[in-house]
């Protein structure tokens, strides 16, 4: 007898700017699927609004009691989640800590860890106790009396420098400041949309950003992308609209691919990851003239769109998307 299909739901959607890009997302996860194996469904969220996707122009609302969900009389529960969300609620650990208490396995880490790593300065304060390098930092707090003056905020990061939020993705709210009359007012933008805004020493290098996963039986860390933009910084234009180079794998030296990936996977380790997760670093030179390997921030559900860099990083392994994702299900089963 045919052994019985696994019900997966592609989550996605969520409740920050980043929701068009996750059903992007969505739909490039749903092209990988081995059909044979699964019963796949996409599931979008915003706000209370949950409901799957049936066919081209039908739905139906997901009840929160167990993340099921009834057609034509029947009723399907679903065995797995692979969260696709990027911001709100999916990364940052709510979703998960939902799906943690009806039972359901999901795709990304759980609720601490995506919580920590959702928080830029956090996770880079967290790390730096296990000799990660990152860049230095400052963190301010919306609504709380700020003595550190621009003069201060020069003295300690120095100009350029980046302001950005320390919990949203695809570069919103990022300002690089390179004039420090310009502090002030990408302060008061950044505080416009978020609660906290950290600044960031500007560091000159050559970028890169790394994909791994982990399950009982294997360690896989893929090949490394050299991301090239002409732009200020790797901006959203540069993320999804094209204007960037991605080179894959990167144009460094093998030594250095060891060491990155080597990072990346003892990273992994520190945090125990679940899932694909992808590291972005930026590779500068010390004083003698070698590499000085710094983090920038750890994507715990990395865009899976026709442009985005894991589905690059998997081809360059030799390696097909739909095995790659029946891996990360399997291993929790």
């Amino acid at each position: 007898m045919e052994s019985k299909k696994r019900n997966i739901a592609i989550v996605c959607g969520g409740d920050s700017m980043e929701h068009e890009v996750s059903l992007r997302s969505a739909q490039g996860l749903y092209s990988w699927f081995d059909r044979e194996r699964y019963n796949v469904n996409i599931v979008v969220m915003r706000g209370q609004d949950w409901h799957v996707k049936i066919g081209d122009d039908e739905q139906a609302q997901i009840d929160k009691n167990d993340f099921s969900f009834t057609h034509n009389g029947v009723k399907t529960t679903f065995d797995y989640a692979y969260i696709t969300i990027h911001g709100t609620p999916g990364e940052n650990g709510i979703l998960q800590g939902y799906f943690d208490l009806i039972g359901m396995p999901y795709s990304t880490c759980g609720v601490l860890v995506e919580s920590l790593t959702f928080n830029k300065y956090m996770l880079n304060n967290y790390l730096r106790s296990f000799n990660v390098t990152v860049p230095d930092s400052i963190l301010l707090l919306k609504d709380v009396d700020r003595s550190i003056t621009e003069d201060d905020i020069e003295a300690q990061l120095g100009i350029p420098c980046f302001v950005k939020p320390t919990d949203d993705g695809s570069s919103f709210g990022v300002t690089k400041v390179k004039d420090k009359s310009q502090l002030a007012p990408a302060i008061e933008n950044a505080f416009k949309q978020f609660n906290q805004v950290m600044i960031e020493h500007y560091l000159d290098g050559t970028e890169v950003t790394v994909g791994c996963y982990k399950t009982r039986n294997k360690s896989v860390v893929f090949p490394i992308t050299e991301v090239v933009t002409h732009n200020e910084f790797f901006d959203y234009n540069a993320k999804y609209n094209g204007e960037v180079e991605e080179i894959t794998p990167a144009r460094i030296s093998p030594e250095l691919t060891a060491a990155l990936q080597a990072e990346t996977s003892r990273i992994y380790d520190i945090l125990h990851c679940n899932g694909i997760i992808r590291i972005d670093f930026i590779v500068t030179k010390n004083d003698d003239g070698t590499d000085r390997i710094n983090m920038l921030e750890v994507n715990t559900t990395p865009g899976m769109t026709a442009t985005s860099f894991i589905p690059q990083q998997v081809r360059a392994a030799g390696l097909e998307m739909r095995d790659v994702l029946t891996d990360i299900i399997e291993n929790q089963f």
